[in-house]
């Protein structure tokens, strides 16, 4: 019996050591689960910082090319000014040369002739001549009063722009894609990253955004492509800081007030634009949605700084040519409302645009004009004409606006596929940031006149196949080169 009980009681022991032995493990294991998690995610927002520096070193190296291009194009533009007018110079002293040469034969001969004439057949010649001589000088100076009417009218248009772009100063924009928000201490990184990461995780979850916290001193790093998420992120974020309670609960009750803050500060900046433009009898909703364009941007460009400078451009055009600049403003401010529109309506934004201004009680001038701006709707007006304008000119004033490496690298590498694939094309160069394409054609293949229609017919396909910002020049070039060598 004794030596049956002892056997049971070693059992009992060995289980229970086997048990504890179990759960020891097992909790060994979590921790090392745990901290290779840890490890994980430092080793995760380590690339994720070195990729965005890396990616703004890119974009930074990106603006000096187009920089050194630019300036470069500028240069070559000024040679071939220079080479043309010494050209047309040579032309017209050529033309005086033989000019002198003709009057000369012409007085030699005249005067031969009238060694033979009377008196009666020398003033009815000389009736003749001043009489042809008069009708010359007529039509001359007929020409010469219409080209002079229409260089006036292209000086005079030229310094309407000028004039209304030097009255409006605007600072250049570029949109970021991270907001940085300050820490009272490094011990609030961990506060923030929570017991395993619950409370970053719910902060993430609620926002949206990614949060980068790394070896920076005293600050935290918001991430996210949506400018709304950010802004949202970062006043909860910051009320979170300043609260001291962060835990899923509060994070969920700061983001929930953050929201309506910027439903309010929508509803803030719509008003703010407005007055800026001293636009009056918007309807609410209008202004709401004008709000919304705070936070939209087209090519980095912020939608509702630009629909507030188109604004100021049509008035100061309609003034420069004596039109309402009211009417003017109020276009200009509202060309582009389509875009904070939700998926809700079908079309462009010119279009979509323009149906929520009509039923908002808005006039057929207003709405023609916010559906006629991008020239898909045919303008009735010339306000039209005047958002049209205004639009390009705030699009395309240095620094409005900018696009991705790849982008610009894809749109490069379209056009310089597009030319290539017209008949007779050898080779195919897009410089200038894209803004001229240069294409050299084979000699044997294509003519002098067929290189001049290759040209219109590259226009019209890079016009209808691809996007682009501002003009693309297209320069066709046909050269012959005959090599032989003297023995």
């Amino acid at each position: 019996m004794v030596t049956r009980h002892t056997r049971r009681m070693a059992e009992r022991n060995a289980a229970q050591l086997l048990a504890v032995a179990r759960r020891e493990a097992a909790v060994g294991a979590q921790e090392m689960k745990t901290k290779a998690e840890e490890e994980i995610q430092v080793k995760r927002a380590e690339m994720n910082r070195e990729f965005d520096r890396r990616e703004i070193e890119v974009e930074l190296k990106l603006r000096e090319i187009r920089s050194h291009e630019e300036s470069l194009a500028l240069l070559d533009h000024q040679l071939e000014q220079k080479q043309e007018r010494l050209g047309r110079e040579n032309a017209a002293i050529r033309q005086a040369r033989d000019a002198i040469r003709d009057l000369s034969k012409s007085v030699r001969k005249r005067l031969e002739g009238v060694a033979q004439m009377d008196a009666e057949e020398i003033k009815r010649a000389l009736r003749e001549e001043v009489l042809l001589e008069c009708q010359d000088e007529l039509r001359a100076l007929r020409h010469a009063t219409l080209e002079k009417s229409e260089q006036e009218l292209q000086r005079e248009a030229h310094r309407i722009l000028v004039t209304t772009m030097q009255r409006l100063a605007s600072r250049p924009n570029n949109d970021i894609t991270a907001t940085i928000v300050q820490l009272p201490g490094d011990e609030m990184k961990g506060r923030i990253i929570g017991r395993e990461g619950r409370n970053i995780k719910a902060f993430e979850a609620a926002t949206g955004v990614t949060l980068l916290i790394d070896e920076s001193p005293q600050m935290v790093l918001i991430s996210s492509f949506d400018p709304v998420r950010r802004e949202i992120a970062k006043q909860a974020l910051e009320g979170l800081i300043k609260d001291g309670r962060i835990h899923p609960a509060s994070i969920e009750e700061f983001v929930t007030r953050a929201k309506e803050e910027i439903r309010l500060n929508v509803m803030q900046a719509g008003e703010e634009a407005v007055q800026r433009l001293q636009v009056n009898g918007l309807h609410p909703e209008v202004i709401n949605l004008l709000g919304k364009l705070k936070f939209r941007f087209s090519y980095t460009q912020n939608v509702l700084d630009h629909s507030v400078e188109v604004g100021f451009l049509c008035s100061m055009l309609a003034s420069e040519i004596g039109l309402d600049p009211q009417v003017a403003k109020r276009v200009g401010l509202l060309h582009d409302i389509g875009k904070a529109v939700e998926g809700e309506f079908q079309g462009s934004h010119a279009v979509i645009g323009a149906e929520f201004v009509k039923r908002h009680g808005e006039t057929p001038i207003v709405v023609n004009a916010v559906a006629a701006h991008h020239e898909e709707v045919k303008p009735e007006t010339v306000y039209a004409g005047l958002v049209i304008l205004a639009d390009t000119i705030s699009a395309v004033r240095p620094g409005a606006r900018a696009e991705s490496m790849a982008g610009y690298i894809q749109r490069l590498d379209r056009l310089e596929h597009l030319a290539l694939s017209m008949e007779g094309v050898q080779q195919a160069y897009a410089i200038q940031a894209g803004r001229e394409v240069r294409v050299v054609v084979n000699p044997q293949a294509v003519t002098d006149d067929q290189a001049a229609d290759l040209a219109k017919k590259l226009r019209r396909k890079i016009e209808e196949e691809l996007q682009y910002p501002s003009t693309i020049k297209i320069t066709v070039i046909r050269e012959q080169r005959f090599n032989e060598t003297a023995m």
